[in-house]
């Protein structure tokens, strides 16, 4: 188990949305996060993850890069675009090799999947959710990813 300086009773109210189509994965971060005391709303599908992001109110999003139907990098958009200051980390096997960064991403973190992922999830969540994040909005490159949603411009216009 991962110690963290994060106050336990803050965590109790912390709701983090964690998404991840590797089941596996899925799990082990849901139950090291829980038995840290965070509620954690766990989905395989970043489709399901933005449905409940545009429903419930989270205070971090977690998210894998690589799924099928919806990427990370298009979930990471769309929450960016609707609530853009909550706190979100991108981990990915494939971070080192695509050359993920936060500015390519629009994450406020990226992580790579390895042997230490845990303990750097942890230290990340709680240094993520102690922090108050500046609004961020999406990459340049993820904007144009999607024609069906509203130009940057139209939508300060309330389009």
């Amino acid at each position: 188990m991962v110690a963290s300086s994060f106050d336990s009773s803050d965590r109790s109210h912390s709701r983090i949305l964690l998404v991840d189509d590797n089941r596996n994965g899925l799990v082990a971060r849901k139950t090291v996060l829980e038995e840290l005391g965070y509620h954690i709303v766990a989905v395989d599908q970043a489709s399901e993850a933005w449905e409940r992001f545009q429903r419930e109110a989270f205070d971090l999003v977690i998210t894998d890069y690589k799924m099928p139907r919806m990427s990370g990098l298009e979930l990471i958009r769309r929450i960016r675009e609707h609530s853009p200051g909550i706190p979100i980390l991108l981990i990915s096997g494939f971070a080192d090799t695509l050359g993920l960064t936060e500015a390519s991403t629009g994450a406020d973190l990226v992580l790579q999947k390895s042997a230490n992922e845990v303990q750097q999830m942890v230290r990340a969540v709680a240094r993520l959710l102690k922090k108050k994040v500046a609004p961020k909005k999406p990459p340049t490159s993820a904007r144009g990813a999607s024609k069906t949603q509203a130009s940057p411009k139209s939508k300060s216009k309330g389009v």
